[in-house]
Formats: structure tokens, sequence, C-alpha cells
């Protein structure tokens, strides 16, 4: 069998060959490219979530305690102790590690001198000796502090301009350090600033140790002092330690953006965990890199999870597709494998020739597509042993399919067997408890995520091949019914279009429509799901249009809240997140553990919520409450309740606010409550309006707002001013400055959810599942019509003969393909609504909701895009059909022999 006979056969078969080609450049580049695709993906939204997080808290900070030992050569031992650290660090900690510092401090001490005293300040100051510093910092005055040992030289120190000018100090000014006492100083030592410098980069991590070089820290009240932290020379801790002066070192290593690989994100939190576990116990280690880890991990995982499903229903698809256009082939050269039979050809010429033929095309076009594939963007993924694999099937596909098809004796298609062959039926029913099987498994087992089990995430494709198997079965009847029922009307369309489409074979098209089609439906309403689950989320966090947090607020906040533009209510909340129950109204402990007491102002939140278009569901015992004597009706989550009654409190406790007791009784449970955490299984819930007279009443710790176009910087202003308020006429003043009020918008923290971590992968997987599982559906749908167009074309030929017009045609072909199509979308859109209620529990995509379980329930939209898509692919049908007639020249198909 000669090359230049396999290359002639090829060129004058070149349509059919060109689809099989098309076909495997397709399935090689989703395997090549994809990986990369999400790699790249994950990585940029790693990137982007570690970015958003404050830098600080990607340090692995040790600190040891205070020493007062003599010691000569502490930052000699800090050195080495910085190296050992590090070396001792599991490898991907170390490989992770981008920056790292070490210091030693000298405890804040009093400093006096005659600049600070023109001010009237009281300042104590810090002495740190920090290698590096003077590369990241640039003088603007004097010089930096002395790294040789003089005896008898004053203590030379450098500071931050803005903190020197902050103390009314500069370069040149003489201080004097030592104990502070009533009347002043004990032991003073002279010191003097040599240097004032700024740095290079604020933002650089090497200024993130705390207490910071480059701000001073205000009086925490009356007679306090303002404390700063100065650059000393190494030497002068060394002698300063020595002296017995307390000391502290600190050590921290800085995990960089770009050093995290999203891959390989378990192995760096075991490596944290580890670090925890293995800890020196004489330091103190703080590290918080693994929380914000840990959720992107979990999102990473079940988004991977989640493209292992949509990736099997995508490439079974495309499997079915190759098979498909396989035996079109084979059957379109049945008379050529015939004629080769007659003259003598073993049962397998035509396969070993069929064979030589996909060998010219399929591993080019397996190579074009992989290398098309290694041009995606991201990180590679060891894909070439799959690519391989592909190449394999997809050649083998098309001899496969030459011997599969008989080619003499063909026999006619167009009729029904009553009862299935025993093989069919057996193959049928193996695949109905195959898919049965795999169910049960995924439901009592359900999906590592992150990780890829054949058989689990194949249930998807399983499952779909079931429903098209019992649609199969089904579809003939319906059709042979309704065409019993045309035969006895006028006219022949209907009876000759439903008679023809009852008798069509279409298990495989079916099969392949069904999982496109499902593939597609399930995506699209997966992410309804998820969408409607974050907006439930934003709702459980803000349930209102914008959430004012604090520390206090005055009492009239409300009230000039209220007044501003936009605003159209306003409503007060408490919160005492960590509260421990009482027994008794004395406060003997009930020992029941810590519980998050909520106080709201139960018609006001309703109000707010209504105005903000939040649903919330209220419980009658909070609306209802009223001030009068007795326990105040509580709503209380099932935890709580139940350790109530096994204390034997009866129901009712002792809840503590702002130093006011307040006796409550169980009116209520609840599973959750807005404005607590999703996970939060503790809780007290008190109606504010309902709390009795007394001296001394609860202020709000936040406050909800309802409003248009409301303004976050106003809302902010208007919170301070309200904190400072407080401040000034509340039951304590004279305290330190409250820090600034936080502003969080429904729509923003809706937005933070569906922009933040590995969303994007997410949306990825959502939006090639659909539109991928759509196209292949319509592409299924053409082969299908393709598969029986010249049989149709011989009817259609010898119908026009008997005085079919072309009116008629167009009906005769509607009222065949109608059938077909509406089965084929339907039942894949039935799959693609059911498979979210069986895989949602196993998914894990409340990852991505804030915790809020994601709810995947019926969807009215589906209906449409169900009608719509159905409407879109028996107007594809017939335009393929349409233009496949007017290529084979009708008037002339019946000369092309009686075969289909």
């Amino acid at each position: 069998m000669s090359i230049g006979a396999a290359v002639r056969r090829v060129r004058a078969y070149g349509g059919q060959f060109l689809l099989l080609a098309v076909l495997t450049l397709v399935v090689t580049l989703l395997v090549s490219g994809v990986p990369r695709l999400v790699n790249r993906l994950a990585e940029q939204g790693l990137r982007a979530q570690l970015t958003s997080e404050p830098a600080a808290r990607r340090d692995i900070s040790y600190t040891s305690g205070v020493m007062t030992a003599p010691s000569t050569k502490i930052m000699g031992d800090a050195r080495r102790q910085f190296e050992a650290m590090a070396e001792k660090m599991p490898a991907p900690v170390r490989s992770a590690v981008a920056e790292r510092w070490y210091s030693v401090d000298a405890a804040p001490t009093r400093v006096v001198g005659p600049d600070l005293k023109a001010r009237n300040l009281l300042v104590d100051l810090g002495l740190r000796a920090m290698p590096g510093v003077q590369d990241a910092g640039t003088l603007v005055e004097g010089t930096w502090p002395n790294e040789t040992y003089v005896p008898d030289r004053p203590t030379e120190v450098a500071l931050d301009a803005d903190v020197a000018r902050k103390l009314n100090l500069r370069a040149g000014s003489q201080l004097q350090i030592g104990t502070p006492t009533k009347t002043g100083i004990t032991d003073p030592a002279p010191m003097v600033v040599v240097g004032l410098f700024r740095p290079v980069d604020r933002a650089g991590g090497i200024w993130d140790a705390l207490p910071s070089l480059l701000q001073v820290i205000s009086p925490r009240g009356d007679g306090e002092p303002f404390i700063a932290v100065g650059v000393v020379a190494e030497v002068t801790i060394d002698k300063r330690a020595a002296a017995g002066w307390p000391v502290r070192s600190d050590w921290r290593y800085r995990l960089g953006i770009d050093r995290i690989d999203a891959r390989q994100l378990d192995q760096l939190i075991d490596g944290l965990q580890q670090l925890q576990r293995e800890a020196d116990p004489n330091l103190t280690l703080t590290q918080g890199a693994d929380v914000p880890l840990r959720a992107f991990a979990a999102q990473v995982d079940a988004a991977r999870t989640l493209l292992a499903v949509i990736s099997a229903g995508v490439l079974a698809t495309l499997a079915g597709l190759v098979v498909l256009a396989a035996i079109l082939a084979a059957r379109r050269r049945r008379s050529e494998f015939a004629l080769l039979r007659a003259r003598g050809g073993a049962a397998t010429t035509g396969a070993r020739r069929s064979l030589a033929e996909s060998l010219l095309v399929v591993p080019v076009a397996a190579v074009l597509g992989w290398w098309l594939g290694t041009l995606v963007p991201g990180t590679p993924d060891p894909t070439a042993p799959y690519v391989i694999a592909a190449a394999v099937l997809v050649t083998l596909a098309l001899p496969m399919a030459t011997l599969a098809v008989p080619a003499v004796g063909a026999a006619r298609r167009d009729l029904i067997r009553v009862r299935p062959s025993a093989r069919q039926l057996t193959v049928e029913v193996f695949l109905l408890l195959l898919a049965g099987l795999a169910t049960v498994l995924l439901r009592r087992r359900g999906l590592t995520l992150g990780e890829v089990d054949p058989l689990l995430v194949s249930v998807p494709v399983l499952f779909a091949i079931a429903a098209a198997v019992l649609a199969l079965r089904a579809y003939p009847w319906p059709l042979l019914l309704v065409s019993r029922l045309a035969a006895r009307t006028r006219g022949s369309v209907t009876f000759l279009g439903t008679a023809r489409a009852g008798r069509s074979a279409v298990a495989a098209p079916l099969v392949v429509v069904v999982l496109a089609i499902g593939t597609a439906a399930f995506c699209a309403v997966v992410a309804a799901g998820v969408d409607a689950s974050r907006d439930r989320a934003a709702e459980q966090a803000v349930p209102a249009d914008a959430l004012i947090r604090g520390e206090r607020f005055a009492p009239d906040t409300i009230d000039e809240l209220g007044r501003l533009p936009g605003v159209r209510a306003a409503t007060r909340v408490l919160n005492e997140p960590a509260d421990r129950l009482a027994a008794d109204e004395i406060g003997t402990d009930a020992r029941i553990g810590q519980v998050a007491v909520l106080l709201v102002d139960a018609p006001g939140l309703a109000t707010v919520t209504r105005e903000s278009g939040v649903d919330l569901p209220m419980s009658p015992a909070l609306l209802t409450a009223r001030a009068e004597p007795g326990p105040l009706p509580a709503v209380v989550s099932p935890a709580v309740a139940a350790d109530l009654a096994r204390a034997g409190l009866d129901g009712s406790a002792f809840a503590s606010v702002q130093g006011q007791r307040y006796e409550f009784r169980v009116a209520d449970t609840a599973e959750s409550f807005p404005l607590l955490p999703e996970n939060s299984s503790r809780f007290v819930i008190l109606p504010w309006q309902a709390l009795p007279e007394r001296n001394t009443t609860p202020v709000p710790t936040s406050v909800l707002v309802a409003g248009d176009r409301l303004d976050a910087e106003v809302l902010r202003q208007a919170g301070d001013q309200g904190q400072l308020r407080y401040q000034q006429t509340g039951a304590v003043t004279g305290r330190e400055r409250p820090s600034g009020v936080t502003v969080s918008t429904r729509a923003d923290v809706r937005q933070e959810l569906a922009d933040g971590g590995a969303n994007g992968v997410l949306a990825f997987g959502f939006v090639a599942g659909a539109i991928g599982g759509t196209v292949l559906g319509l592409l299924a749908i053409a082969f299908t019509v393709l598969a029986g167009a010249r049989a149709r074309g011989q009817v259609l030929s010898r119908l026009r003969t008997l005085g079919l017009s072309r009116r008629q045609w167009r009906g005769l072909l509607l009222v065949e393909l109608t059938p077909l199509v509406g089965v084929s979308v339907l039942t894949g859109a039935l799959v693609g609504a059911l498979l979210p209620l069986l895989l949602n529990p196993v998914l894990g995509l409340s990852a991505f909701t804030s915790g809020v379980p994601v709810r995947v329930a019926f969807e009215p939209g589906l209906v449409a895009a169900v009608l719509a898509l159905g409407a879109v692919a028996l107007g594809f049908a017939v335009a393929v059909e349409a233009l496949n007639n007017r290529r084979l020249r009708l008037g002339e198909v019946l000369r092309l022999g009686e075969e289909s």
C-alpha cells in the first residue's frame, strides 16, 4: 500500500479528513493549552489577593523575650540566629522568602532635653540597631550613628525627619536618657541626635517593624508620654545590653508574592504549620500568611474540581464528534470498501487503508494543536502523555468505524425494532447501572477538592449518557402515535415527517447533543446559583445599603446620618463579639462558653432592610418586643439554646452589654443572623427597643444605613464625628482619639466576592463550558443532519416527482427535524438542571461565597434559554440541510444509488 495512493485518497476525501483534523487540533489544543491558561489565571488571582492584603501579613516574625542579662555580643548572636532560623525552614517556605531583616531594640526610655522642654513634651525613646537601614533611608541632615565605639562619647541616634519635626528635634539636639521618675530621670546618660533621614520607599518592608521608626505613638491618656524609636549603631546596642538595659531581638522573613507558586500552595501551607509546631519555645512566632493562602487554596481546589467536571463533559462531547465524523466518513465510502472485498480483499483491508490515511492527517493536526497550546501564556503542566493518547485514539477512530460499518449487505436503517437486540440491551443496561453506581459513590465518598477521580469526575458524562439512552428508548413511541393520528388527517406532510422522524436511527448523535447541551446548561445553572449565593453573602455581611463600624457612637449619630443627602433610613446596632453569659445578676459565670451578643432595634432594622431591598426574615419575638418587666425576649442559636438547657437555666441567662447586665429568655432560635460571620454558631440577639430604662444606656457600635447614591466618604466623616461627640460627652472622656470608622457598602462587598481570589478560574470554567457546550451541541446537530442527508435527499427527489411543492418540502423537513432537535435539547437541558443538584454538595463552591452555602434552584431564565437554543438549533439544522441539498443537486440524487 503506497503512500502516494494514500495521499491521493486523502485529497479525494479532503472535506472529511479536514473535519477530522480540525477536531484533532481542537482536542489537543484544549489538552495542552487550557491547563496553562488555568495556571495563569490562578497565578493572577493569587497575586491580586496577596497584593490586596497588607504586606506585613506575609511576614514570618520571631521575637525574643525582653532580656536583661549582660552581653557584649547581642548583635552577633542575633545575626547567627537569623541565618540559622532561615536554614531550618522547610524548603517550600525558605524558597518563598524574598526579603528578610533582623533588629535588636532597647526598650523605650524617658528622654529629656531643651528642645523637648520648649514644647513641654513628655517622650519615651526606644533605640534600634537594624542592619540595612542606611541603604533603605536617605539622610536629609547630619550623619548616621558612628559604628566605632568611643568611650565617654554621647549615644548617637538618627531619627526620621517627620518624627523629629513632631518632637521638635533636629540634627545636633542634645538629650539625656534615663529611668523616669516623678521629678525627672535617674542615671541620665548623654545622647545626641546626629542625623535625620527619610525612607527611600516608605512602603518598604524594613520599616514595618513595630514600633515603627516612622511614626510617633500618641499618648494614650493624660500624663502619658509620646513614644518614638530612633536608629543607633550596633555597637551601641551591644554596650547598652552589657550595661543591663532590657533589649529584645526581632527576626522577620517576608514571603515574596512572585515566589509563591499557586500550584504548590498545599506544600507551603504545610511548611508554615511545621514552623509553628517546631518553633523555639523561647521565641514568639507570629505569622498570618497561611490564612489568605488557605482561603485561596480552597477556592483554587473548588475551581479545579469544577473545571475537571466541565472538561470531562467537553472532551466527551469532542470524542463523540470524532466518532460521528469517523462513522459518517466510513458510510460515505461504503461502496469503495465493498468493492475491495468483492475483489478479494480481507475484512481488514479497508481498516488498514483508513489507518494509513489517518496517519497522514491526524498526527500533523495533533502536533499543530499541541504547539498552539504551548503559545498560551501560563505555567505548563505535564500534558504530553495526554496529547499523545488523544492523537492515538483519534487516529484509530476511522479504522474502527470502517470495521464497524458493514461493507456489504447494507440494510435499511429507517426501521424500528420493537425489541432491541440482546447486545444493545446489555450495553444500555450496563451504562445505566454504571451511571447509578458512580452517582452513589459520588454521594457517599464525595470529591477530593483539587484532585481528579476519573470515575467520580465522569459522573456527569455517565449521567448524560444514561439520560440519552432513556430518551432514545422513549423517543419513537410518541412519534408513532402522532404519525397514526396524522394518517387520519388530510395532507401528507405531517404524516410523512413524523413517520420518518420516528424511524430515524439517532443513537450516537442524540448522546453527543445531550452531552454538549447538558454541559452548557450545567455551567449556566451553577453560575446562577453562585451569583445568587453571593448576593445572600453580601446581604449577610451588610443587610442594608451601607454599614458604618466604629467603637462607640453618640446617640444622636443616627439622627445626624438621617439628615445626609440620599439617606432614607438608619438604625443602630451594638455588637459584643465575645461575651460570657452569667447565671445571675451578680455575674456568676453560666459556664457555657463565649457567645456573640447583638443588640438590634428590630423595627428600625426591619425598616432599613426593607428600604434597602433586602429580604430579611425577622422573628416576631424581636419585632413585637416592648419595654416591660421581666426578661428580654431573645433569639439565640440552637447551640446556645442547648447549652442553656443543659446548664439547667430554664432557657434564661444574663448578657453583659457595655458593662450592664440584662436578663433574657429564649423566645426563638435561628441558624444565622445578619452582621455575624457565616460560621458563627453561638450568638444571642436582643431587642434594643425593649431594654429597661436605666441611668446608663448602651450606645451603638455600628450603624446600618439605607439610601440612594450614598457617598462613603460623607458617611465616614459623619461616623467619625459621632465617635468624637461620644468621646467628648460620653460617660468616659479624656481617652485617646478613637480610631476612624470603616464604611462598607453592600455593593462593594458583592463586588469583592465576584472579583477576588480564584474567581478568574471559576468564571473561565463557566464561560468556556457554556459557550463550548453550545457550539459543540450545534455541531453535533449538524452531524445528525448530515448523517441522514443522503436518505432524505432521495426521499425528497421521489416526492418531488410525485408533486411535492417546495413549500411542502420545507414543512416536511421541519416536521422531521423538530422532534430530534427538541428531544436532544430538552434532554440536555434537563440533565444540566439536575446535575447541579447532584454535584453541588461536593464541589465546595462556598469558598467563593464567603462561606454561604451555594443553593442551586430552578431558574426561570433557563426555560427561555432552552427555548431560544432550541429555535436556533432547529434553524441551524434546516440551514445545514438546505446547504447539503443544494450541494447534492436533488435532481440527480436518484442516480447515486439506493444506499443511504
